[in-house]
């Protein structure tokens, strides 16, 4: 979602549009119940798994291996940081865990089966996306240009809100859904057998049909596909813009309709990491936490020894058989050697400020050129009409920022704001959109400058949130060698915390097949993840 808030984001993730909830009628299918993978060895020694990174992915390789294989398994996983989840993590507003709050990946929805499933084999409590806001403004979500607001939505009279799109765009709302529903659907195959498990994503997609989507920028596939440039500039691209800092003509076309997949959005009460934490506790893995993994080195018996360093003490090794690395490779510091067979490339990330602060003042109608009662809850962003920045990589254009959400009303009177931007937030821009003054007589303000009446907390956070989705029709292989495994290359198809723990899940199914080719009896083979006759 990264901490982006689409549905199928990491991260990533972050706050999903909520306009085409309002025309979307009807759902996707319910999940089939999944296929188990097998082994049959009896009496073999544990294999021995080392999983580095505790996120989505390897959370979840750790829990599928645990359902899947049927011989003796050893999981370690190790995390640098000192919590689980990855970019799926909290902070406390006021620094009261009685508030906490999403940093990162914001909501998941119906359709991401592996997180709804977890929710409800773990017991954990959901809350309905926007349950917190404080209702207070006449209007809950507005897009904004940078110089006026292009669309308000009110959250009371609905059929008058679907009057207003219609007028607006058309039919473009209705034929965007349909368009949506077709790449998801298509997505979906890749849970199942004969797609699942994969040994290729690149070949994967292609045999789901996704290359159409993946091979073109979102603002191609939504002109392909008829949809009106004002509908696509204004809706779909604030859209794409709050969940990855990119616009249409940067962004390929399979990322944006994801963006608009938004039936059933939902969040785990007290923070989604809880899933993963469940995921981890369900698996029976050793966890070691602030641990950060340095080499693998491959021995001549083909297992690994990997050398990590615990607690920032010395330097301890110890023996596995498969490795899972299981996030960006290229941001882990960890020497491989000898350099495996294929060794992914460097793609560039979205470099994301967040930043979290709680206000007894509403967002400023001054600000917003509206009556202070107007200013929306949320207010995403898009660019206004010819303005030709969007297939740069920092083309936030005239709004400077790519979101502002009004998340909460905490005890009684702290607002709780939090705003996506390409760069830091100034105390000036603070000052500005919260109606206050400025300190007078400094330079460089920044939002800890302000005073404590007016802004009585705030957390910042730099993300790498998630890659520059641009147009593409191949993925880096999930298998780097023999025994080591890579998860991260599904970031550039989707980047979510679904698809990091689909793609856990894949490569805890193939690691499980790998090991019944060596275990099968004679005359028996694999098909489909299982071992028949």
């Amino acid at each position: 979602m990264p901490p982006g808030s689409c549905p199928m984001r990491g991260l990533p993730h972050l706050f999903v549009s909520c306009l085409i909830i309002l025309v979307l009628c009807a759902s996707l299918a319910e999940a089939d119940s999944q296929h188990p993978l097998t082994t049959t060895a009896a009496g073999a020694a544990p294999k021995r798994v080392a999983i580095i990174g505790a996120g989505s992915a390897g959370s979840s390789t750790a829990y599928y291996l645990r359902q899947f294989a049927e011989v003796s398994i050893n999981v370690t996983v190790f995390e640098r940081n000192p919590y689980v989840g990855g970019r799926s993590t909290t902070v406390n507003v006021l620094d009261n865990p009685a508030y906490p709050v999403e940093l990162g990946a914001s909501i998941f929805v119906k359709v991401n089966r592996n997180l709804v499933d977890a929710v409800k084999a773990f017991g954990l409590n959901v809350a309905i996306f926007r349950q917190d806001l404080p209702r207070e403004s006449k209007h809950v979500l507005g897009i904004w240009d940078g110089e006026g607001f292009v669309y308000l939505q009110s959250d009371t009279f609905r059929w008058w809100n679907i009057v207003k799109l219609i007028w607006r765009y058309g039919w473009a709302p209705f034929w965007t859904e349909k368009l949506m529903k077709r790449a998801i659907n298509k997505f979906l195959k890749l849970y199942e057998p004969p797609f699942f498990p994969f040994q290729s994503l690149s070949m994967a997609a292609a045999d789901a049909g996704l290359v159409e989507t993946l091979r073109s920028t979102g603002s191609g596939y939504l002109r392909d596909n008829a949809i009106s440039e004002a509908f696509s500039r204004e809706v779909i691209q604030a859209s794409t813009r709050v969940n990855y800092a990119q616009n249409l003509p940067l962004i390929h076309g399979l990322e944006t309709m994801v963006c608009m997949a938004t039936d059933g959005a939902v969040s785990v009460v007290g923070g989604n990491w809880q899933i993963f934490a469940g995921m981890l506790n369900a698996s029976s893995a050793h966890v070691r936490l602030n641990t950060s993994v340095t080499t693998i080195n491959r021995n001549d018996n083909g297992t690994f020894t990997v050398s990590y360093n615990e607690d920032y003490q010395s330097t301890r090794e110890d023996l596995f058989d498969e490795i899972v690395i299981a996030g960006p490779l290229q941001d882990s510091n960890i020497t491989i050697s000898p350099s495996p067979n294929h060794l992914p490339r460097w793609i560039p990330y979205v470099t994301l400020h967040v930043t979290l602060f709680s206000s007894p003042h509403r967002l400023s109608g001054q600000f917003f050129n509206l009556a202070s009662a107007s200013v929306p809850d949320v207010i995403l962003t898009t660019l206004p009409h010819g303005v030709d920045l969007g297939s740069q990589q920092d083309g936030v254009g005239l709004s400077g920022f790519w979101s502002i959400s009004t998340l909460s009303k905490v005890e009684q009177k702290h607002y709780v704001y939090k705003v996506f931007s390409p760069q830091r937030l100034t105390g000036e821009f603070v000052a500005r959109i919260l109606g206050v003054d400025e300190p007078t007589g400094a330079e460089n303000l920044t939002i800890g400058d302000l005073a404590k009446q007016d802004v009585s907390w705030f957390h910042e956070k730099v993300w790498h949130s998630y890659p520059y989705l641009y147009p593409r029709e191949n993925f880096e292989e999930i298998s780097l060698g023999p025994n080591i495994w890579y998860t991260g290359g599904i970031e550039s198809f989707i980047s979510a915390m679904e698809t990091s723990s689909l793609m856990g899940r894949n490569v805890a199914g193939l690691m499980v097949q790998a090991w019944q080719k060596e275990t099968r009896p004679k005359g028996k083979r694999i098909y489909q993840g299982k071992t028949e006759l």
